[in-house]
């Protein structure tokens, strides 16, 4: 946030929120320079179009979810196993808070289904990044074909985040934690 303006980061926190509350389409550049307090030739002079401040919303959100991520699992501690399945208990946490609609980066890729969207390669790469961190923590615990298993725990991970937005399940995300525990051959739940 520090390549930006004052009224760059204004607009960069306000569009963070009314995009994930109420949708990227449904939210015209007028209603968020007004809402941010800015004028539209901030906008374009800091984000080029609509289209890049999505990007870079969610470029944002990605900084700071892996950081806060990573920290978490530094502060931790326990097995590498009991760490793998700690991811689950922090997305859980998440999905208690008030206005939880589900996963920005889900959201945002149904709302932009043009592959050659900015936001798209930052969609893909905190999925990637995800995933590479889920295999990591595997192959730590030992666990065969932790590729796989990386892999089976994003889609538990997408699918628990699905859930919460389809039927408002806000326990589905610890269900997916058991469900990894049983295919890890844990006890956990």
């Amino acid at each position: 946030m520090e390549k930006y303006s004052p009224g760059g980061r204004r607009l960069l926190e306000v569009a963070t929120e009314v995009f994930y509350a109420e949708g990227i389409r449904a939210t015209g550049v007028d209603a968020l320079v007004e809402r941010a307090g800015v004028s539209k030739p901030t906008l374009y002079a800091q984000f080029g179009s609509k289209e890049n401040l999505v990007a870079a919303v969610l470029e944002w959100r990605r900084a700071v979810r892996q950081a806060e991520l990573t920290e978490f699992l530094l502060d931790s501690g326990g097995s590498a196993q009991e760490r793998l399945l700690a991811v689950f208990d922090w997305l859980a946490r998440g999905h208690g808070r008030e206005g939880f609609r589900g996963c920005p980066f889900t959201n945002a890729a149904v709302e932009l289904p043009d592959p050659d969207h900015p936001a798209r390669r930052v969609i893909s790469a905190y999925k990637g990044w995800l995933r590479q961190r889920l295999t990591e923590l595997a192959e730590q615990a030992g666990l065969a074909d932790p590729d796989g298993l990386g892999y089976a725990f994003l889609l538990l991970i997408d699918g628990a985040n699905a859930r919460v937005v389809v039927d408002g399940d806000r326990s589905a995300m610890l269900r997916a934690k058991a469900a990894a525990a049983r295919m890890i051959g844990g006890v956990h739940g």
